[in-house]
């Protein structure tokens, strides 16, 4: 059976759900640095807009009863490699230490919304 999960106070940018629960796996779709209050992609520094995508994927995880403990796989894209050292810090503060999923870093040529990071996860929520 497959639950679709879509919240009420985090934009989508395009037609799609937030995230997917497929049996004991939470498939979160990829987040911008979308900023939930008023739907703009934050502008600032990349570690401001780590930081939103970081707190939208919390808010996904948290609303599909979740969390970063039971993230098994992230797909990170950057726009430019120089941002990957700082995206790295931001991301790596939202695991526990020792804990951290599987991964893949893609650099692109652009992203939706001309942001310059996103993150997808795939969650693992069986007992």
């Amino acid at each position: 059976m497959l639950q679709y999960i879509t919240l009420d106070g985090l934009p989508c940018v395009a037609p799609y759900c937030h995230a997917v629960r497929a049996g004991d796996f939470l498939f979160v779709t990829g987040q911008l640095a979308e900023d939930p209050k008023t739907g703009e992609v934050v502008r600032g520094p990349i570690e401001e807009q780590a930081v939103r995508v970081m707190e939208n994927l919390k808010m996904v995880l948290e609303a599909s009863g979740s969390s970063f403990s039971q993230v098994v796989m992230a797909r990170i894209f950057v726009t430019d490699f120089r941002f990957y050292d700082a995206v790295n810090d931001i991301y790596k503060s939202y695991f526990e230490s020792g804990r951290l999923p599987g991964r893949t870093t893609v650099g692109v040529s652009a992203l939706a919304d001309f942001g310059d990071v996103e993150i997808d996860l795939i969650a693992y929520c069986g007992e």
